[in-house]
């Protein structure tokens, strides 16, 4: 059977703007910086065609003035180019193609190959989650990355200054931007709709704002990478909350009135920041100790408990995504009428569910489910059995409906949910939260990698003291706080929340092996330099900040100039 287009529409930015598929973070960024730019507008220009690496090299060996000695190593040029200043696809391949360079200044998106340059969403959501983070730090966060990624850059007179004291592969993507003529901005206005959850917008926004504390202590192709996972992280969390979340809406007929704008409990602050979340998701984490496999299989049952969320994610999107074409068939009737905000929040959809719209649900999609029956045994064709045994199940036409689309589309969309969620979580790297061995059909497991660590490090530092930011000394203890109450990590217990044992009925093994983890998880702070324990004295086991800022040296909140 085929589904009609309209039928199997899946995706809704009314609950998460990405169209979920693989997703590469350095085309999230390359998009980002037009939404940056132009105030939440895409970008549009044309290019004749395909830019590839001879492009670009030419391009340095022909500029003498600026390149000078490049065109006696051609070679070492083309590597270095490939390298450390293009992001390719198919690296390596006989179809390697350039996507676009390396995102290292925001300029870099005029040069994109929009081929190869697709991030299915995800910088439309980062751009909205910090557009409606509250307290101000959604604006400031904005503001700080577009002054980062746009350093030297006249908004006015769309020219950039030429002796800008940068890293050299910035230096060079900077004495490219002469090639492209001034884009301009989409005339498309953007949607705009509020994450279901802004307590995670709020986070993101404070740990964006944390990190670009750091821009004068860290070279910028380092902190480049340190956003890219930290974004990477957060686009991860909230979809893992997504999962948790909307299948519980959806079940409730209505919205939660602690999700709103006024009432959302979660803090932005480093102290207990998910304290009141009915929503709040824990991740048991594994510090890849070969030595304790118990603890392996707790992080293993902890994701297995999340991904398997994703059926009934795809059914209560489904049921979101068709109750907004049914409120939109409303509209056009008169008999709903637009709220005074301009559209049909998922709030507002999720009413549909209640019983006094039941009549209008069943006239609705008694028409859409006869339409679906019509098309499947069209030309001849027999009724698919599926089809007739969901119609043969005692159910209202509008479940019969969204059970058939489960049948047909429920497994397409597990599949790529799944690496999605892979993707962002970057499964197998050192900057990611999740492993899976190569074998076919493993168990997938949070593993918290050691860049991903040092990013969060960083974070945790860094203290607001008089509209600034200042690093400062950490416990131990402090550290596993913080990683438990503002991103639901644990490592040293297990959560105490009804969907796992509770810490206080934990079995001796699961004692032991979150000890283990545990001094696995002080090795690695070892290893990467945040940590000394100079004696046994518990006081002198501190974390210590790679990079001093001392009190008069952070940047402002409000984004005023350093001094």
């Amino acid at each position: 059977m085929s589904i009609k287009s309209r039928d199997k529409e899946f995706r809704t930015p009314k609950t998460t703007y990405i169209d979920f598929k693989h997703i590469e973070m350095d085309r999230v960024l390359t998009m980002l910086f037009p939404r940056l730019k132009y105030d939440g507008y895409a970008s549009r220009f044309s290019r004749g065609r395909i830019l590839d690496v001879d492009d670009f090299l030419n391009e340095f060996l022909d500029r003498g003035e600026w390149f000078d000695g490049f065109g006696d190593h051609k070679e070492v040029c083309r590597k270095w180019i490939e390298t450390d200043l293009l992001d390719l696809v198919n690296r390596g391949k006989a179809n390697q193609a350039v996507a676009a360079p390396r995102p290292l200044h925001g300029n870099t998106y005029k040069f994109r190959n929009v081929k190869h340059t697709r991030d299915y969403g995800a910088a439309e959501q980062i751009y909205w989650l910090l557009f409606y983070a509250r307290r101000g730090k959604g604006q400031a966060a904005r503001d700080a990355l577009k002054r980062f990624f746009f350093t030297g850059y006249d908004f006015h007179t769309d020219k950039y200054d030429a002796n800008l004291n940068v890293d050299v592969e910035t230096q060079a993507i900077l004495r490219l931007d002469h090639q492209v003529t001034q884009d301009t901005k989409s005339s498309d206005e953007p949607t705009r709709f509020q994450p279901l959850c802004i307590g995670q917008a709020d986070i993101m926004a404070d740990d964006l704002l944390r990190l670009l504390a750091y821009e004068p202590y860290i070279p910028r192709s380092v902190l480049v990478d340190y956003l890219k996972t930290l974004m990477a992280f957060h686009l991860a969390l909230y979809h893992l909350k997504l999962l948790h979340m909307l299948p519980k809406l959806v079940k409730q007929r209505s919205g939660n009135d602690l999700c709103s704008m006024k009432e959302c409990p979660i803090k932005s602050g480093l102290d207990n920041a998910l304290e009141g979340c009915p929503y709040r998701i824990s991740i048991i984490v594994d510090m890849a100790d070969v030595n304790n496999p118990h603890m392996s299989e707790l992080a293993r049952k902890s994701t297995d408990r999340l991904y398997r969320q994703i059926p009934v994610f795809v059914q209560a999107n489904f049921i979101i995504k068709k109750l907004d074409e049914m409120a939109d068939n409303l509209r056009l009737q008169g008999k709903m009428p637009l709220p005074s905000y301009g559209f049909f929040s998922v709030n507002d959809l999720l009413s549909l569910l209640k019983p006094e719209h039941q009549q209008n649900r069943e006239t609705y999609f008694s028409a859409r489910l006869s339409r679906m029956v019509e098309d499947s045994g069209s030309n001849g064709e027999e009724l698919d059995p599926e089809i007739r045994e969901v119609l043969s199940i005692d159910l209202d036409d509008f479940d019969k409906f969204i059970e058939i689309l489960m049948a047909y589309r429920g497994k397409y969309h597990r599949q790529y949910i799944t690496e999605c969620l892979d993707s962002l979580l970057l499964k197998n790297k050192e900057n990611g939260l999740l492993a899976q061995s190569r074998t076919k059909g493993s168990p997938r497991r949070f593993v918290l990698g050691s860049k991903l660590l040092e990013v969060l490090l960083q974070v945790a530092v860094l203290a607001y003291e008089e509209g600034r930011f200042v690093t400062r000394e950490l416990r131990v203890e402090d550290l596993l706080g913080f990683l438990r109450n503002r991103y639901g990590l644990y490592i040293d217990r297990l959560p105490e929340d009804g969907q796992h044992i509770k810490a206080n009925n934990c079995s001796i093994v699961d004692r032991r092996a979150l000890r283990l983890n545990l001094e696995a998880f002080k090795r690695r702070l070892r290893e990467i330099g945040f940590y000394q324990d100079l004696s046994d004295a518990y006081v002198t086991q501190k974390i210590s900040p790679r990079y001093a800022i001392e009190r008069g040296q952070g940047a402002m909140l409000d984004g005023e100039p350093r001094k």
